[in-house]
C-alpha cells in the first residue's frame, strides 16, 4: 500500500512547508524597526517549538480524529497513539499516517506566526505564547476538521479548500483583525513613520516563503501525481501574476514601483491560489493571481483611511486573499482539471460559488468572535502590550535582553 515515491514527496513537502516559518519570521523581520527585528523572528520562531509539542498531544487528534458531531476530532491519537507508519484510510493511502501528520504540523505551526504581523511591534512574548496555544485548540484544530477532517460538517457541505484558504489564511486573517482592534495601533501610529528596517531581509524571506509553497500547495495532493503537478504551476503562476499586478497598481497610483510592493504581491497571489491550487488551469491561475494583486492592494491601502494598524498587512493580504481565493474556487474550479475536485460558476455549477461564500463566512465569523474573546480575556488578566517605554526602546532589548545589530 505504501508508495515510496508520494511518501519521499510528501516528506520533502513537509520540510518546504517548514521552511515556510523561518522564511516569514525573515519576511516580517524586515519590515519592522531594527529594535523589533529579532522580537518579530522569535515570534514566528518559538511557533515551531510550541505547536508542534501542542500537535503531538492534542492537535492533530482533534483536527483528524474520529469524528464529533462533524464539529472536532476526539481524543483517541491523544500523544499519537495509534498513529503508525501504516497508511491512513481515511487521508492517505499511500503514505505512512506518520508523514501525513508531520505534513499537517507543518500548516498548524504557520498560522499562528501570520498572525504576529498584525500587532507587530507592541505585544509581549509571553501573553503572546499563551494566546498561540488556546487559539490553536479553540481555533484551528476544530476549523481544521471542519474542512478537511473526515466527517467534518464544511467538508459535508461540500466547502472546498485544497491548500487552506480557509484553514490557514482566513482564520490567521480573522483573528489578526480581532487583534488590531484589542491592541491597538502602535505608538505614534499616523504621526510618524515605521519605515522597514532591512527590505533585503524581507526579500529573502519572500523567496523562502514563495518556494516553500511549492510544498505548501504541490504537496496537498498528497502524492506525486498529475493534481500535485497542477497545484505546482498555479502556485508559481499566481504568484507571478500577483507581483506583477501589485507593480502595475503602484505605477498606476505612486507613480513608482517599490520592492515591498512587489513582495507584498507575490505573497497575495500565493496565499489566494492556495485554496484553488489543485482545482484550476494555468489561466485560471494566472487570473486569481491577477485579481490578488488588485483586490490585496486595495485592501492593504484601505487600512490607513480606517485607521487600523495592521502593522505587516495580514487582514489586507492573508485574511483578504484566502477570501478571495476561496470564492475564486467556487469560479474556476473544473473537473476537467482535476476530476476528483469539483465544477465552478464557469463550468456550470452555480451552486458551488454559494458553498465556498458560506464557508468563508462560517469561518471568518467563527475565528473573528473566538479571536477577540481570547484577546480581551488576556488583556483584562495578563496583559498583551509592553509598557510605552519598553515600545519605545524595542522589543529586542525589553522582551528578550539581545540587540539584531551591534551599533
Amino acid at each position: 500500500m505504501i508508495n515510496a515515491a508520494d511518501t519521499a514527496f510528501i516528506l520533502a513537502s513537509a520540510g518546504l512547508v517548514l521552511l515556510m516559518t523561518p522564511g516569514l519570521a525573515l519576511f516580517y523581520a524586515g519590515m519592522v524597526r531594527s529594535k523589533n527585528a529579532l522580537g518579530t523572528i522569535m515570534q514566528s520562531l518559538f511557533m515551531i517549538a510550541l505547536i508542534s509539542l501542542e500537535w503531538v498531544y492534542l492537535g492533530y487528534s482533534m483536527s483528524f480524529g474520529p469524528d464529533i458531531g462533524g464539529f472536532v476530532g476526539d481524543l483517541s491519537w491523544f500523544a499519537l497513539n495509534g498513529v503508525s507508519t501504516a497508511p491512513s484510510p481515511d487521508y492517505a493511502t499511500t503514505i505512512p499516517q506518520t508523514v501525513f501528520m508531520i505534513y499537517q504540523c507543518m500548516f498548524a505551526i504557520i498560522t499562528p506566526a501570520l498572525i504576529t504581523g498584525a500587532f507587530a511591534e507592541r505585544v509581549r512574548f509571553v501573553p503572546f505564547l499563551i494566546f498561540a496555544l488556546v487559539w490553536a485548540i479553540l481555533v484551528y484544530n476544530p476549523v481544521c476538521h471542519w474542512v478537511w477532517g473526515k466527517g467534518g460538517w464544511l467538508a459535508a457541505m461540500g466547502v472546498m479548500d485544497f491548500a487552506g484558504g480557509l484553514v490557514v489564511h482566513v482564520t490567521c486573517g480573522a483573528a489578526a483583525l480581532a487583534a488590531v482592534l484589542v491592541v491597538g495601533p502602535r505608538r505614534g501610529y499616523g504621526r510618524q513613520s515605521f519605515m522597514p528596517h532591512s527590505l533585503p531581509m524581507t526579500v529573502i524571506g519572500t523567496g523562502l516563503l514563495w518556494f516553500g509553497w511549492f510544498g505548501f500547495n504541490g504537496g496537498s495532493a498528497l502524492a506525486a501525481d498529475e493534481v500535485a503537478a497542477t497545484a505546482f504551476v498555479a502556485t508559481h503562476l499566481a504568484g507571478m501574476a500577483g507581483m506583477f499586478m501589485w507593480v502595475v497598481m503602484e505605477w498606476f497610483t505612486l507613480g513608482k514601483a517599490t520592492t515591498l510592493g512587489a513582495a507584498s504581491g507575490a505573497i497575495a497571489g500565493l496565499a489566494t491560489i492556495t485554496p484553488a491550487a489543485g482545482f484550476v488551469s494555468p489561466n485560471s491561475a494566472i487570473v486569481i493571481g491577477l485579481l490578488a494583486g488588485v483586490v490585496c492592494f486595495a485592501a492593504v491601502n484601505l487600512k490607513g483611511r480606517l485607521k487600523l494598524d495592521d502593522s505587516l498587512d495580514v487582514v489586507g493580504i492573508h485574511g483578504v486573499g484566502g477570501a478571495v481565493g476561496t470564492l475564486c474556487l467556487g469560479v474556476f474550479a473544473s473537473t476537467a482539471v482535476n476530476p476528483g475536485g469539483v465544477d465552478g460558476l464557469l463550468a456550470g455549477n452555480v451552486a458551488q460559488l454559494g458553498k465556498q461564500a458560506f464557508g468563508v463566512a462560517v469561518v471568518g465569523i467563527y475565528t473573528l468572535v473566538i479571536s477577540w474573546i481570547l484577546l480581551k480575556i488576556l488583556n483584562g488578566t495578563v496583559g498583551l502590550r509592553v509598557p510605552e517605554d519598553a515600545e519605545v526602546a524595542g522589543l529586542d532589548s525589553t522582551e528578550h535582553s539581545e540587540s539584531a545589530y551591534n551599533n
